[in-house]
């Protein structure tokens, strides 16, 4: 069995992230949904490490020293020589929705699980309780990475581990819907937490309304089902029960990045010691607070008072 531990390895992607002032000015910060969670997730008093691969260059050395002060454990960075982290730019539109434009192609973070430290870095994982990743995690790590993925967290879970999984679909960055598909569902059989959005899974899976998709992500064993609706508001699944968290209301929506990511964290940080359903509720009001700001990681000013 696992060591008793609260510890959480987030696995993903960050990157460089241009953001455009009020002034129309650029300003340079960096992002990635399951680096968000993670960020979140250290504010909330949660033990957090962030599992990922980055290059050797000032960018790269900035961002972990960032992530640090944030309180989240960098020991499993891989540093890769001569390379560099991927970048996007956000646009946002006057009601808050946000595009993304992305140069990442050739980020080292697509090769975590087929680096030379891939190995050693599983090795340290198992002594995790949970490992958190998302449907872009997913994806940037191809068929090599995720051949190597799925039967780790078969050992893990074995092990006694937790596997928490965020759906956040990106179709740009698949090769094709059939691949996808495979891929999610592989994900599904090893979630104890699902994290899927009504919109994501209707997109992806082509389900017709929020039944269907209620219908094929409780299908799978997860212990803890928290399905974000299309209309404001989640479901808490669990323990065969289904209980409506409603969204906070009257909220000024400024830009939804990291909205979901907030989500996930205010969950994730708060599970065990309030129970799902209150912990649904934490997590909707950090995610309203988030929406209210710009950029993806908001002023620990700005963070919210939710317990």
């Amino acid at each position: 069995m696992n060591p008793p531990t609260n510890r959480v390895a987030l696995l993903g992607e960050c990157m460089l992230e241009l953001v455009h002032g009020a002034d129309g000015a650029l300003a340079m910060g960096f992002g990635g949904d399951t680096l968000n969670t993670a960020v979140y997730m250290a504010r909330l008093g949660a033990s957090v490490e962030y599992v990922t691969a980055l290059g050797d260059d000032p960018h790269s050395d900035r961002m972990v020293s960032a992530w640090q002060d944030e309180g989240v454990g960098c020991g499993l960075v891989a540093r890769v020589p001569g390379r560099v982290p991927g970048l996007y730019m956000i646009e946002t539109d006057d009601k808050g929705e946000r595009r993304f434009l992305y140069w990442r192609d050739q980020a080292p973070a697509r090769e975590l699980f087929t680096l030379p430290t891939a190995e050693g870095m599983m090795a340290r994982l198992m002594d995790f309780g949970m490992v958190y990743l998302s449907g872009i995690s997913l994806a940037i790590w191809g068929e090599a990475g995720r051949a190597i993925l799925l039967p780790f967290l078969d050992r893990f879970r074995a092990e006694g581990g937790l596997v928490a999984f965020d759906t956040n679909w990106r179709p740009r960055l698949w090769p094709d819907i059939g691949t996808a598909r495979a891929a999610y569902e592989a994900m599904y059989v090893r979630s104890d937490i699902l994290l899927p959005g009504v919109e994501d899974i209707r997109a992806l899976h082509g389900d017709p309304d929020e039944d269907a998709v209620f219908a094929r992500v409780t299908a799978h064993g997860a212990r803890e089902v928290i399905l974000k609706r299309e209309h404001p508001g989640c479901l808490v699944i669990t323990e065969g029960q289904t209980v409506p968290v409603p969204a906070v209301a009257d909220v000024t929506v400024v830009d939804t990045t990291a909205a979901g990511d907030s989500f996930a964290a205010g969950y994730l940080s708060r599970r065990a010691a309030l129970g799902p359903v209150a912990a649904a509720g934490v997590a909707s009001r950090l995610a309203a607070s988030v929406i209210g700001h710009r950029g993806a990681i908001i002023p620990r000013s700005a963070m919210p008072t939710l317990d």
